[in-house]
């Protein structure tokens, strides 16, 4: 039983900016100890976006930018990414300013919750230019 390409595409994608965003993280408080951003959203690069066009990369490579399926990944991906950059960045930055004013109540009753990232727009870049290069690496894989 082998692994869909498809699937190895997402995976991989997803590990390499994961592990990217980990080393970057590292590399810039000079601290190794942040293993946390192998699982966290937000920061340099974006593995949603690398996640989905791996995808949309390795659909257009295999079975042609004029299929269907190929419309479908390529409208996936630009959901997916917009979402990053418009919403979810919109709602880790009113998560910041509510963080900061429960602090600032010095309320002991409330709970300060953990504020979500979006990405920025050179962060889905990055992530986007991940997902060419791994779907373009699985492609050539796999065939």
């Amino acid at each position: 039983m082998s692994l869909s390409p498809y699937l190895l595409a997402i995976i991989a994608s997803w590990v390499v900016a994961q592990g990217l965003k980990y080393i970057i993280v590292a590399l810039k408080n000079r601290n190794f100890d942040h293993l946390r951003q192998l699982y966290l959203s937000g920061n340099m690069p974006s593995a949603h976006s690398a996640s989905t066009v791996a995808l949309m990369t390795l659909v257009g490579l295999r079975d042609g930018t004029d299929s269907v399926v190929f419309a479908i990944a390529a409208l996936f991906a630009a959901i997916v990414m917009y979402d990053a950059i418009m919403v979810r960045r919109s709602v880790g930055e009113q998560g910041i300013a509510i963080e900061t004013l429960i602090k600032l109540a010095k309320n002991k009753a409330l709970v300060v919750p953990r504020a979500a990232k979006g990405h920025t727009p050179l962060e889905v870049l990055v992530g986007a230019l991940v997902g060419v290069a791994v779907g373009c690496i699985v492609f050539f894989a796999t065939n």
